[in-house]
C-alpha cells in the first residue's frame, strides 16, 4: 500500500511588508513539490504590500496563492491564528514575510511529518543579509541541534521556520496565549503548550529557510527586549527550567560580533549601490 504523503499550506502573516514579500512568497511557490496553498494574511497593511501579492496572483493565475485580510486588531498572534485556522491542509507551515524557502522545504516538511507520531517541526536559517553566509548556515544548524540536547525534554519551535500538526493546532488553539501586550514569543508559546499536552516536536537540518538578519539593527536596549521576550514566557506559563535559557544566553553573547558583521555587510552593499549608479551616469 502506497503511503499518501500529507498536504501542507504555508501561511505567511504579514504586516507592511512591500519590501521582502515578492520574494517570501515566490520561494514558497517554487517547490520540488507543490503547497497545497501559500497563504498570505494581511494584517492591516498600509503600504503596497496587498498590491505586491495581487501582482503575483495575476502573474501566476495557477499558483495556489491565497491573500487574506484580517483587519480585526492589530498583532502577530491574531493574524497567525487567522491563517492557521483557515489553513485546509494536514501540515500547517508557518513563516515569516521575510523567510525565503529552500526550494525542497515543503519536500522535507513532509518527511518529518512521516512519523504519526510528530506533532511540530522546525530547522535551521540561513541569514541571506550577513556575510559567511555558508558557515552562518553551518553554525546556526548545530547550535540548534546543540540547544535540542540541553533543554531535554523541550523543543523549541523556530516562528520563521515551522509546520505544525493540524490536529496538534486544533489541539492547543483555545490554549495559545494572545499576548495583547506583545511582550512574549509566540513560538515559544506554542511549544511550551504542545510540550504540557505531551506532544512531539522534532527538528530537521534538511528544512532550511533563509531570513534577514534585520533584527540585529536594533538597539542595545531594543535587542535586549527582544530577547527578553523567552523570560517572560517563561514566567507566563511558570516555567523553571534553567536549561532554557541557553538561547537568551547565546543571543547576547554573540549579539556584538553579529551586530558588527551586519553592519559591514550593509556598508559593503551601500558602496555597491554608489558604485552602480556613478557606471549608470
Amino acid at each position: 500500500m502506497v503511503q499518501t504523503r500529507p498536504t501542507v499550506s504555508i501561511v505567511i502573516p504579514a504586516w507592511n511588508e512591500e519590501d521582502t514579500i515578492k520574494a517570501c512568497v515566490l520561494a514558497a511557490l517554487d517547490q520540488t513539490v507543490a503547497a497545497l496553498e501559500v497563504i498570505v494574511v494581511d494584517n492591516m497593511s498600509t503600504d503596497g504590500t496587498a498590491q505586491v501579492v495581487h501582482a503575483l496572483q495575476l502573474a501566476f493565475p495557477d499558483a495556489p496563492l491565497k491573500y487574506l485580510q484580517q483587519q480585526d486588531v492589530q498583532g502577530l498572534i491574531p493574524t497567525r491564528n487567522f491563517g492557521l485556522d483557515q489553513a485546509r491542509g494536514d501540515i500547517l507551515g508557518r513563516i515569516d514575510s521575510d523567510s525565503v524557502l529552500e526550494p525542497t522545504w515543503v519536500e522535507e516538511v513532509q518527511k518529518a511529518f512521516t512519523d504519526p507520531e510528530v506533532a511540530a517541526c522546525t530547522g535551521p536559517v540561513i541569514y541571506y543579509d550577513m556575510p559567511l553566509r555558508r558557515f552562518g548556515a553551518i553554525a546556526d544548524n548545530a547550535i540548534r541541534r546543540a540547544m535540542i540536547v540541553i533543554t531535554r525534554d523541550y523543543h523549541l519551535l523556530f516562528g520563521s521556520n515551522m509546520a505544525l500538526r493540524a490536529t496538534a493546532w486544533q489541539l492547543i488553539r483555545s490554549e495559545a496565549c494572545l499576548d495583547a501586550d506583545d511582550e512574549l514569543h509566540e513560538d515559544i508559546d506554542l511549544s511550551i503548550h504542545l510540550h504540557e499536552h505531551a506532544r512531539k516536536v522534532v527538528y530537521s537540518s534538511d528544512m532550511v529557510t533563509g531570513m534577514s538578519a534585520r533584527r540585529l539593527d536594533d538597539n542595545p536596549r531594543e535587542f535586549y527586549s527582544y530577547v527578553m521576550r523567552f523570560e517572560r514566557t517563561y514566567k507566563k506559563h511558570k516555567v523553571r527550567n534553567i536549561a532554557l535559557r541557553a538561547p537568551m544566553a547565546i543571543l547576547m553573547s554573540a549579539y556584538p560580533a553579529l551586530k558588527a558583521m551586519r553592519a559591514g555587510e550593509l556598508l559593503n552593499k551601500a558602496s555597491e549601490l554608489r558604485r552602480e549608479q556613478r557606471s549608470t551616469e
